[in-house]
Protein backbone atom coordinates (compact mmCIF):
# COMPACT_ATOMS: atom_id res chain seq x y z
CA UNK A 1 0.00 0.00 0.00
CA UNK A 2 1.18 3.43 -0.95
CA UNK A 3 2.23 5.88 2.01
CA UNK A 4 -0.13 8.92 2.93
CA UNK A 5 -0.07 9.91 0.39
CA UNK A 6 -11.00 17.93 -16.27
CA UNK A 7 -13.79 21.63 -24.38
CA UNK A 8 -12.76 23.76 -21.55
CA UNK A 9 -15.62 26.01 -22.33
CA UNK A 10 -13.98 29.29 -22.69
CA UNK A 11 -17.72 30.89 -22.54
CA UNK A 12 -19.76 29.92 -19.21
CA UNK A 13 -22.92 27.69 -20.13
CA UNK A 14 -26.08 28.13 -18.73
CA UNK A 15 -29.75 26.76 -19.88
CA UNK A 16 -31.73 29.19 -21.27
CA UNK A 17 -29.63 31.66 -19.21
CA UNK A 18 -31.81 35.06 -19.94
CA UNK A 19 -31.38 37.75 -17.14
CA UNK A 20 -28.19 38.49 -15.27
CA UNK A 21 -29.95 40.83 -12.38
CA UNK A 22 -28.05 41.13 -8.66
CA UNK A 23 -29.41 37.94 -6.87
CA UNK A 24 -29.15 37.26 -2.89
CA UNK A 25 -26.67 34.17 -2.96
CA UNK A 26 -28.57 32.33 -0.51
CA UNK A 27 -31.72 32.82 -2.75
CA UNK A 28 -33.15 30.20 -4.73
CA UNK A 29 -32.20 30.37 -8.25
CA UNK A 30 -34.16 29.63 -11.70
CA UNK A 31 -33.06 27.24 -14.33
CA UNK A 32 -31.95 29.79 -16.17
CA UNK A 33 -29.52 31.43 -14.03
CA UNK A 34 -27.47 28.04 -13.49
CA UNK A 35 -24.03 28.37 -14.80
CA UNK A 36 -22.57 25.04 -15.74
CA UNK A 37 -18.34 25.14 -15.38
CA UNK A 38 -18.66 29.16 -14.40
CA UNK A 39 -14.27 29.89 -14.35
CA UNK A 40 -13.66 31.78 -11.65
CA UNK A 41 -12.23 35.86 -11.31
CA UNK A 42 -9.37 34.94 -12.40
CA UNK A 43 -9.58 32.56 -15.00
CA UNK A 44 -12.28 34.24 -16.65
CA UNK A 45 -9.94 36.78 -18.17
CA UNK A 46 -7.85 34.48 -19.39
CA UNK A 47 -10.28 32.30 -21.80
CA UNK A 48 -11.55 35.86 -23.27
CA UNK A 49 -7.99 36.21 -23.71
CA UNK A 50 -7.40 32.94 -25.85
CA UNK A 51 -10.47 32.99 -27.45
CA UNK A 52 -9.22 36.05 -29.10
CA UNK A 53 -6.30 34.51 -29.78
CA UNK A 54 -3.60 35.89 -27.16
CA UNK A 55 -2.03 33.97 -24.55
CA UNK A 56 -0.70 36.70 -22.49
CA UNK A 57 -2.85 36.83 -19.94
CA UNK A 58 -3.03 33.35 -19.52
CA UNK A 59 0.72 33.45 -19.37
CA UNK A 60 0.83 36.25 -16.75
CA UNK A 61 -1.95 33.84 -14.38
CA UNK A 62 0.01 30.60 -14.55
CA UNK A 63 3.21 32.43 -13.80
CA UNK A 64 1.43 34.20 -11.22
CA UNK A 65 0.15 30.71 -9.59
CA UNK A 66 3.91 29.55 -9.74
CA UNK A 67 5.42 32.81 -8.16
CA UNK A 68 2.60 32.19 -5.28
CA UNK A 69 2.97 28.53 -5.37
CA UNK A 70 -0.85 28.71 -5.43
CA UNK A 71 -0.60 25.12 -6.64
CA UNK A 72 -4.44 24.07 -6.35
CA UNK A 73 -5.38 27.11 -8.49
CA UNK A 74 -2.58 26.19 -10.78
CA UNK A 75 -3.53 22.54 -11.12
CA UNK A 76 -7.16 23.41 -11.98
CA UNK A 77 -6.10 26.57 -14.31
CA UNK A 78 -4.15 24.68 -16.17
CA UNK A 79 -6.21 21.69 -16.75
CA UNK A 80 -9.03 24.00 -18.02
CA UNK A 81 -6.73 26.00 -20.48
CA UNK A 82 -5.44 22.51 -21.94
CA UNK A 83 -9.60 22.01 -22.49
CA UNK A 84 -9.47 24.94 -24.27
CA UNK A 85 -6.40 24.23 -26.14
CA UNK A 86 -8.08 20.82 -27.22
CA UNK A 87 -10.13 23.01 -29.68
CA UNK A 88 -7.82 25.31 -30.43
CA UNK A 89 -4.86 23.96 -30.49
CA UNK A 90 -3.46 26.86 -33.01
CA UNK A 91 -3.46 29.17 -29.89
CA UNK A 92 -1.24 26.90 -27.90
CA UNK A 93 0.65 26.46 -30.73
CA UNK A 94 1.34 29.95 -30.92
CA UNK A 95 2.24 30.22 -27.36
CA UNK A 96 4.78 27.52 -27.37
CA UNK A 97 6.57 28.63 -30.67
CA UNK A 98 6.84 32.82 -28.89
CA UNK A 99 7.87 30.76 -25.68
CA UNK A 100 8.80 27.81 -25.79
CA UNK A 101 10.20 27.48 -22.41
CA UNK A 102 7.89 29.31 -20.69
CA UNK A 103 6.68 26.66 -17.80
CA UNK A 104 3.30 27.85 -17.79
CA UNK A 105 2.89 26.29 -21.42
CA UNK A 106 4.77 23.45 -21.47
CA UNK A 107 2.03 22.60 -18.37
CA UNK A 108 -0.80 23.21 -20.64
CA UNK A 109 0.70 21.63 -23.42
CA UNK A 110 1.65 18.07 -21.10
CA UNK A 111 -2.15 17.97 -19.81
CA UNK A 112 -3.41 18.46 -23.29
CA UNK A 113 -1.20 15.41 -24.53
CA UNK A 114 -2.50 13.24 -21.78
CA UNK A 115 -6.55 14.54 -22.43
CA UNK A 116 -5.54 13.31 -25.72
CA UNK A 117 -4.23 10.03 -25.05
CA UNK A 118 -6.93 9.17 -22.93
CA UNK A 119 -9.08 9.64 -25.63
CA UNK A 120 -7.77 7.31 -27.74
CA UNK A 121 -8.94 3.72 -28.61
CA UNK A 122 -5.52 3.08 -28.12
CA UNK A 123 -5.54 4.82 -24.93
CA UNK A 124 -1.94 3.01 -23.66
CA UNK A 125 -0.04 3.21 -26.56
CA UNK A 126 -1.04 6.73 -26.56
CA UNK A 127 0.06 8.00 -23.31
CA UNK A 128 3.82 6.11 -23.60
CA UNK A 129 4.24 8.35 -26.46
CA UNK A 130 3.52 12.17 -24.27
CA UNK A 131 6.06 11.09 -21.68
CA UNK A 132 8.74 13.36 -23.18
CA UNK A 133 6.45 16.77 -22.79
CA UNK A 134 5.86 15.53 -19.23
CA UNK A 135 9.24 15.51 -18.44
CA UNK A 136 9.66 18.65 -20.27
CA UNK A 137 6.95 20.51 -18.02
CA UNK A 138 8.22 18.47 -14.78
CA UNK A 139 12.01 20.12 -15.87
CA UNK A 140 10.73 23.67 -16.28
CA UNK A 141 10.39 24.21 -12.30
CA UNK A 142 11.75 21.82 -9.99
CA UNK A 143 8.93 22.70 -7.12
CA UNK A 144 5.67 22.70 -9.06
CA UNK A 145 3.54 19.43 -8.13
CA UNK A 146 1.17 20.15 -11.01
CA UNK A 147 3.46 17.82 -13.66
CA UNK A 148 3.89 15.47 -11.40
CA UNK A 149 -0.03 15.23 -11.23
CA UNK A 150 -0.17 14.72 -15.04
CA UNK A 151 2.42 12.13 -14.65
CA UNK A 152 0.41 10.31 -12.56
CA UNK A 153 -2.56 10.41 -14.41
CA UNK A 154 -0.45 9.57 -17.16
CA UNK A 155 0.91 6.67 -15.43
CA UNK A 156 -2.49 5.12 -14.12
CA UNK A 157 -3.78 5.53 -17.74
CA UNK A 158 -0.55 3.05 -19.15
CA UNK A 159 -1.07 0.70 -16.57
CA UNK A 160 2.62 1.77 -15.22
CA UNK A 161 3.46 -0.80 -12.09
CA UNK A 162 3.40 -0.13 -8.72
CA UNK A 163 7.12 0.26 -7.88
CA UNK A 164 7.27 3.11 -10.37
CA UNK A 165 3.63 4.99 -9.57
CA UNK A 166 5.04 4.84 -5.99
CA UNK A 167 8.75 6.72 -7.40
CA UNK A 168 6.38 9.34 -9.17
CA UNK A 169 4.48 10.00 -5.60
CA UNK A 170 7.45 10.26 -3.97
CA UNK A 171 8.17 13.17 -6.00
CA UNK A 172 4.98 14.49 -5.69
CA UNK A 173 4.73 14.72 -2.04
CA UNK A 174 7.96 16.38 -2.10
CA UNK A 175 6.78 18.98 -3.94
CA UNK A 176 3.31 19.51 -2.23
CA UNK A 177 2.26 17.31 0.81
CA UNK A 178 -1.18 18.08 0.68
CA UNK A 179 -2.13 19.23 -3.50
CA UNK A 180 -5.37 17.79 -3.65
CA UNK A 181 -4.68 16.82 -7.57
CA UNK A 182 -2.07 14.40 -6.95
CA UNK A 183 -4.11 12.53 -4.07
CA UNK A 184 -6.68 12.22 -6.02
CA UNK A 185 -4.42 10.74 -8.23
CA UNK A 186 -3.35 8.32 -6.36
CA UNK A 187 -6.64 7.35 -5.01
CA UNK A 188 -7.80 7.01 -8.89
CA UNK A 189 -4.62 4.80 -9.38
CA UNK A 190 -5.45 2.54 -5.94
CA UNK A 191 -8.71 1.83 -6.81
CA UNK A 192 -7.81 0.68 -10.71
CA UNK A 193 -4.40 -1.23 -9.38
CA UNK A 194 -6.73 -2.81 -6.51
CA UNK A 195 -9.86 -3.07 -8.20
CA UNK A 196 -12.63 -3.04 -5.26
CA UNK A 197 -10.28 -2.32 -2.79
CA UNK A 198 -12.15 0.47 -0.97
CA UNK A 199 -11.79 0.51 2.52
CA UNK A 200 -7.67 0.40 1.49
CA UNK A 201 -8.68 3.47 -0.79
CA UNK A 202 -10.29 5.02 2.52
CA UNK A 203 -7.87 4.25 4.59
CA UNK A 204 -5.55 6.35 2.43
CA UNK A 205 -7.56 9.09 2.52
CA UNK A 206 -8.69 9.77 5.78
CA UNK A 207 -5.11 9.30 6.57
CA UNK A 208 -4.47 12.06 3.71
CA UNK A 209 -6.99 14.01 5.49
CA UNK A 210 -6.21 13.80 9.15
CA UNK A 211 -2.07 14.89 8.10
CA UNK A 212 -3.47 17.96 6.18
CA UNK A 213 -4.63 21.44 7.40
CA UNK A 214 -8.44 22.25 8.26
CA UNK A 215 -9.21 24.45 5.07
CA UNK A 216 -7.12 22.48 2.56
CA UNK A 217 -8.76 20.47 0.02
CA UNK A 218 -7.49 17.60 0.63
CA UNK A 219 -10.13 17.27 3.40
CA UNK A 220 -12.31 16.18 0.49
CA UNK A 221 -9.92 13.24 -0.64
CA UNK A 222 -12.59 10.54 1.56
CA UNK A 223 -15.77 12.12 -0.03
CA UNK A 224 -13.60 11.13 -3.18
CA UNK A 225 -13.38 7.87 -2.06
CA UNK A 226 -17.43 7.90 -0.90
CA UNK A 227 -18.54 8.86 -4.63
CA UNK A 228 -16.19 5.87 -6.19
CA UNK A 229 -17.27 2.87 -3.53
CA UNK A 230 -21.19 4.27 -4.26
CA UNK A 231 -20.01 4.23 -8.52
CA UNK A 232 -18.65 1.28 -8.85
CA UNK A 233 -20.18 -2.42 -7.38
CA UNK A 234 -17.92 -4.36 -6.49
CA UNK A 235 -15.99 -5.05 -3.56
CA UNK A 236 -16.18 -5.66 0.13
CA UNK A 237 -19.30 -3.30 1.78
CA UNK A 238 -18.12 -0.20 3.52
CA UNK A 239 -19.71 0.84 6.81
CA UNK A 240 -22.32 3.53 6.23
CA UNK A 241 -20.49 5.15 8.81
CA UNK A 242 -17.63 5.49 6.88
CA UNK A 243 -19.85 7.08 4.54
CA UNK A 244 -21.08 10.08 6.95
CA UNK A 245 -17.82 10.52 8.07
CA UNK A 246 -15.93 11.44 4.61
CA UNK A 247 -19.62 13.16 3.91
CA UNK A 248 -19.04 15.48 7.64
CA UNK A 249 -15.85 16.08 6.74
CA UNK A 250 -16.46 17.78 3.51
CA UNK A 251 -19.30 19.53 5.03
CA UNK A 252 -17.14 21.09 7.61
CA UNK A 253 -14.19 22.16 4.80
CA UNK A 254 -17.40 23.87 2.78
CA UNK A 255 -17.74 25.49 5.28
CA UNK A 256 -14.93 27.43 5.41
CA UNK A 257 -14.84 28.49 1.84
CA UNK A 258 -16.15 31.71 0.73
CA UNK A 259 -20.14 30.83 -0.34
CA UNK A 260 -21.96 31.15 -4.04
CA UNK A 261 -18.29 31.30 -5.71
CA UNK A 262 -17.05 29.08 -8.63
CA UNK A 263 -13.97 28.21 -6.90
CA UNK A 264 -15.48 25.50 -4.14
CA UNK A 265 -18.07 24.36 -6.81
CA UNK A 266 -16.39 21.45 -8.10
CA UNK A 267 -16.09 19.97 -4.03
CA UNK A 268 -20.39 21.09 -3.10
CA UNK A 269 -21.63 19.54 -6.03
CA UNK A 270 -19.63 16.16 -5.54
CA UNK A 271 -20.29 16.76 -2.04
CA UNK A 272 -24.42 17.32 -3.07
CA UNK A 273 -24.43 14.05 -4.89
CA UNK A 274 -23.03 11.85 -2.15
CA UNK A 275 -25.80 13.49 0.48
CA UNK A 276 -28.60 12.99 -2.25
CA UNK A 277 -27.03 9.01 -2.12
CA UNK A 278 -27.31 8.90 1.37
CA UNK A 279 -30.47 10.91 2.00
CA UNK A 280 -29.21 13.58 4.09
CA UNK A 281 -31.73 15.96 2.84
CA UNK A 282 -30.81 18.48 5.06
CA UNK A 283 -27.43 18.61 4.26
CA UNK A 284 -27.91 18.62 1.20
CA UNK A 285 -30.27 21.72 0.76
CA UNK A 286 -27.96 23.21 3.24
CA UNK A 287 -24.96 22.75 0.41
CA UNK A 288 -27.35 23.75 -2.28
CA UNK A 289 -27.39 27.26 -0.75
CA UNK A 290 -23.76 27.72 -0.12
CA UNK A 291 -23.23 26.62 -3.74
CA UNK A 292 -25.41 29.51 -5.44
CA UNK A 293 -25.90 29.55 -8.85
CA UNK A 294 -22.67 27.10 -10.06
CA UNK A 295 -23.01 23.77 -11.15
CA UNK A 296 -20.15 21.47 -12.84
CA UNK A 297 -19.77 19.12 -14.94
CA UNK A 298 -18.35 16.34 -11.99
CA UNK A 299 -19.83 14.16 -10.98
CA UNK A 300 -23.00 14.64 -12.86
CA UNK A 301 -21.45 13.46 -15.92
CA UNK A 302 -20.71 10.19 -14.60
CA UNK A 303 -24.36 9.22 -13.80
CA UNK A 304 -25.97 11.09 -17.23
CA UNK A 305 -25.27 12.33 -20.47
CA UNK A 306 -26.41 15.74 -19.73
CA UNK A 307 -25.10 16.94 -16.62
CA UNK A 308 -26.58 20.27 -16.18
CA UNK A 309 -30.05 18.73 -16.63
CA UNK A 310 -29.01 15.90 -13.89
CA UNK A 311 -28.26 18.49 -11.50
CA UNK A 312 -31.06 20.70 -11.93
CA UNK A 313 -33.23 17.36 -11.39
CA UNK A 314 -31.38 16.02 -8.37
CA UNK A 315 -31.74 19.76 -6.70
CA UNK A 316 -35.68 20.38 -7.43
CA UNK A 317 -35.54 16.34 -5.65
CA UNK A 318 -33.52 17.96 -2.43
CA UNK A 319 -35.82 20.80 -2.60
CA UNK A 320 -38.98 18.36 -2.71
CA UNK A 321 -37.42 16.55 0.34
CA UNK A 322 -37.46 19.58 2.38
CA UNK A 323 -40.44 20.60 1.82
CA UNK A 324 -42.19 17.30 2.66
CA UNK A 325 -42.79 15.90 -0.62
CA UNK A 326 -41.60 12.49 -2.20
CA UNK A 327 -39.15 14.10 -4.91
CA UNK A 328 -40.88 12.99 -8.53
CA UNK A 329 -39.97 10.67 -11.53
CA UNK A 330 -36.52 9.34 -10.38
CA UNK A 331 -33.51 10.76 -12.47
CA UNK A 332 -30.60 9.55 -10.55
CA UNK A 333 -29.59 5.61 -10.92
CA UNK A 334 -28.70 5.97 -7.44
CA UNK A 335 -32.72 6.44 -6.75
CA UNK A 336 -34.32 3.46 -7.92
CA UNK A 337 -38.39 3.56 -8.32
CA UNK A 338 -40.35 3.04 -5.24
CA UNK A 339 -41.41 4.44 -1.68
CA UNK A 340 -38.36 6.15 0.24
CA UNK A 341 -36.59 3.99 2.46
CA UNK A 342 -33.46 4.55 4.60
CA UNK A 343 -30.24 3.45 2.85
CA UNK A 344 -28.49 0.43 4.08
CA UNK A 345 -24.73 -0.99 3.90
CA UNK A 346 -26.34 -3.04 0.97
CA UNK A 347 -27.88 -0.64 -1.40
CA UNK A 348 -27.03 -1.29 -5.12
CA UNK A 349 -24.41 0.71 -6.94
CA UNK A 350 -23.73 1.77 -10.25
CA UNK A 351 -20.79 2.11 -12.24
CA UNK A 352 -19.23 5.72 -13.41
CA UNK A 353 -16.94 6.31 -15.82
CA UNK A 354 -12.82 5.78 -15.39
CA UNK A 355 -11.34 9.35 -16.29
Amino acid sequence: MVGTMALLHPFIRATRRTRTAAHPADAPRADDEVLLDAPDARLAPALVAAADGRYDTPAALLAATRAAAEWERRDRYATRLAAFAHARPEWLDAWRAAAPHDPGALLVAAQLAVDRAWRSPARTEALREVSPLITAAARADGLDPVPWRVALDHARGARAGHTYFEELWAAAVRRAPHHYGCHVAALRYLAEYWHGSHRECFDFADRAAQDAPAGALVQALPLQAAFAYLTDGCGPEVPRARLDAAADRAIALSARLPAADPWPARTRNLLLCVLVRLERWADAAEQLRLNGPYATSFPWDRLSDDPLGHYLRVRDDVRAAQAGRRPGRPVDPWHPPGPWHPPSEHDGRVRSGDH
